[in-house]
Formats: C-alpha cells, sequence, structure tokens
C-alpha cells in the first residue's frame, strides 16, 4: 500500500515546481516526476513497482482526473460513484463494491469536477449545484455540489464501451435471443418506430446503439441527446445535436424540445433520441406522426405496459388535451415497446417485446410477441399484427 504521507509531500512539492505561467506538456511534467522520485528522501529503497504507480498517481493528480484517471481506463468497471472525497465505490461486473483510494482533499475533487464540466461548457456553483455532462470519451457525468449535497461533493460516471457493443455481442451475452434481434432488425429496416424502456442501468443506450446500427445507411439521421452518448456506426449522412443548459455569463438553455422543433428544419429521414424524461414526449409524437416513421427513443419504465401510462402522462405536461387524443397520438406514433431489466445475477436482459396494438378500455393495449421465462428464458409470445410497413419495405418475416 502506497504511503499516502509520501505522496502529499511529493504532490504538494511538484505543484510547487510547476510553471504556471505556460501550458507545461505531459512529458515535461512527468520528467519532473521523474527527478523528484529519484532524488527524493526515502523514497530510493522503495520497490520499483511502488515507485511506478507512485509516478502515474502524481501525474494524474496533476494532469488527467486524479484518482479515478485509474478507474476511467479501467475497461472492467461501468459506473464510479463518488461519495465525497473519502467515498469512492465502483461496479465491477454488475456488482458494487468500495474502491481503497480517496481524493486527497475536498477541494481536490471540486477541481475535478469543475474541469469536466468545464470542457462540456457547463456551470456548477452554490447557484446551479446540479449538472449533467460527460467525459470526452463520451461517459456519462452527474454531478452535485454544496448546499445541495451535505457530505461534500457528489460525483457519478457511467462509462460506455469504447467499442459501441453489437447485437451479436449481446446475443453471445445471453442479453436477448437471434430470433428476437432477427424481427428487430426487419422492424428497423421497415421505418417502425420503437421506444426502448427500462431502469437506471438496463442498459437501454447500449441497446438503442445496437439497433440504430440496422439503420439504412442512405438515410439522413438526426440524434438529440442532453448529453451525447450514443454511438450510431454506419450512417454517413449523420447529425449530432446536444441540448444546453443556460450559465451565468448569459448564455440561454436549449432543451430537448428545442432541438426536436429545429432538427423538423433539418430534413431528417428519421430522428433518435437519447431519452424522453417529459414534456419534450410531446414533441416526439409530433415528429412520429408527421412522416418520420422509424424514429428511436428510450424512456425509463417498469414495463411494456407501464411505458405506455408514463409517456401518457409525460404528454400530458406538454400538451393540453384530452387523454383519449393523446392515446391515439401514441398509438398513431409508436409501433413497438421493447423492455430491458436486470436480473438477480446482475446480468441485464431483454424482458418484453410488445407491439401497440389500439386502445382498450380506456387503456393502450399490447400484444405480446417475446417475454421472457425465469425458467425458458426470452420466449416467442406472439406474432406481429400489424405488417403494413414489412409488406411496402418489402420485408418478409
Amino acid at each position: 500500500m502506497m504511503d499516502r504521507g509520501v505522496f502529499s509531500s511529493l504532490r504538494q512539492r511538484l505543484m510547487e515546481r510547476l510553471d504556471m505561467s505556460r501550458e507545461l506538456e505531459d512529458s515535461e511534467i512527468l520528467e519532473l516526476i521523474d527527478e523528484m522520485i529519484l532524488g527524493g528522501q526515502g523514497i530510493q529503497y522503495m520497490p520499483l513497482q511502488e515507485k511506478i504507480a507512485l509516478r502515474q498517481e502524481l501525474f494524474y493528480s496533476i494532469r488527467r482526473l486524479d484518482v479515478l484517471q485509474e478507474l476511467i481506463e479501467d475497461n472492467t468497471v461501468t459506473e464510479i460513484m463518488v461519495n465525497g472525497p473519502d467515498h469512492i465505490f465502483i461496479e465491477r461486473r454488475g456488482r458494487i463494491q468500495k474502491w481503497e483510494k480517496r481524493f486527497t482533499s475536498r477541494e481536490k475533487l471540486e477541481d475535478v469536477i469543475q474541469q469536466i464540466v468545464g470542457r462540456c461548457n457547463r456551470v456548477i456553483n452554490e447557484s446551479m449545484p446540479i449538472v449533467d455532462a460527460r467525459l470526452e470519451n463520451g461517459a456519462r457525468v452527474h454531478a452535485v455540489v454544496s448546499p445541495v449535497a451535505l457530505d461534500g461533493p457528489i460525483l457519478t460516471i457511467r462509462r460506455f464501451p469504447d467499442r459501441p457493443i453489437t447485437m451479436d455481442k449481446l446475443i453471445s451475452m445471453g442479453s436477448v435471443t437471434r430470433e428476437c434481434v432477427d424481427l428487430l432488425v426487419k422492424l428497423v429496416q421497415a421505418r417502425y418506430s420503437i421506444l426502448i424502456g427500462g431502469g437506471t442501468g438496463s442498459g437501454k443506450t447500449t441497446f438503442l446503439n445496437a439497433l440504430s446500427a440496422y439503420i439504412p445507411e442512405d438515410e439522413r439521421v438526426i440524434t438529440i441527446e442532453d448529453n451525447a452518448e450514443l454511438q450510431i456506426q454506419g450512417v454517413p449522412n449523420l447529425v449530432r445535436l446536444e441540448a444546453k443548459t443556460a450559465n451565468a455569463r448569459g448564455g440561454e438553455e436549449i432543451t430537448i424540445r428545442d432541438l426536436i422543433k429545429a432538427a423538423l428544419r433539418m430534413r431528417p429521414d428519421r430522428l433518435v433520441i437519447g431519452e424522453v424524461r417529459g414534456a419534450e414526449a410531446a414533441d416526439l409524437l409530433q415528429v412520429l406522426n408527421t412522416g418520420h416513421d422509424g424514429s428511436l427513443s428510450t424512456i425509463h419504465s417498469n414495463s411494456c405496459k407501464d411505458t405506455g401510462s408514463r409517456l401518457e402522462t409525460m404528454v400530458l405536461m406538454g400538451m393540453d388535451l384530452p387523454l383519449q387524443a393523446v392515446q391515439r397520438q401514441i398509438i398513431s406514433g409508436i409501433d413497438i415497446l421493447v423492455h430491458l431489466g436486470r436480473l438477480r445475477d446482475k446480468s441485464r436482459r431483454v424482458l418484453d417485446v410488445a407491439e401497440i396494438t389500439g386502445i382498450e378500455n380506456g387503456e393502450i393495449s399490447l400484444q405480446p410477441l417475446f417475454t421472457y421465462q425465469e425458467d425458458k428464458g426470452l420466449v416467442r409470445a406472439g406474432s406481429l399484427r400489424d405488417q403494413k410497413k414489412l409488406e411496402r419495405a418489402g420485408i418478409v418475416l
């Protein structure tokens, strides 16, 4: 275990020696660190591996994300949860565990948060203590500071794979079956509009990325997100839009609703919206009911049935219409619901696929296509009723 006193002493000396009048190259900082380690008292007898680890941690504390950089570069870590400077938890292979390292101070953690937020042109302070941002590698970041966070700054980072996970990979992991994928691929190609639901960490964004790989390459696709996370591949005519929060310098907020309206003037074939959380669901329905079939999005929900009722509630937040009119727009605009979830063994799986078929007894009715059974896995539960889009596209089930 590294001596934290030695690390703190060396870091303080390193900060004193840095030339703050100019931007130093990484190589220059590493040379200073090497010089200090080689000439430091009490360090000459330190084992080589400990010296290498000390060198790396000193560099990360100056130039990267401090103690978190090691976790950012670890492909097995999917979630990083920082509860103040002394408590860091990680998720690895679906299981949460405490990490042994910590920030040297609350101020250092605040510096890291400001560094991340600043790179995304976002602001976090006492007046705006909650912010969403992202890292350069696309990892999702959520930060909360005082006065909302009572025990120190809170930082949550969700890492996505460096390479997008494909449907073949999801099949090999047991997340979905080949039969289900074969159907969904044909539905995407035939321009069925699909809404992917699930809880936090269920794999909605990953599944959306994998499904979007089957959008025909000759289409113009526009993605709209709060924070750019989607990794759409194989679409040359791709436009990526990201929402913007207001800041202290007078910059105006640009919402998902604003971006949807702007995107409609860009001649899209279909839209891919990272997630609908509120009133923008009304704008999504407008898109789906005005000739933009095949659009894709995600939503937080507990089941396919719950997805329908949640969507109704969110649309009513942004549109003053009778419930029956909202339901008619939903069944006219959205064709397929996919629901993902996490099982007791922490694996992420497709649990249900359903077709929206109409309104029955005042509720949106569904035709189950696939459903997960604990003893059998994901099994076929029914056949697609509305095959008009498949027929127009010349696709046979």
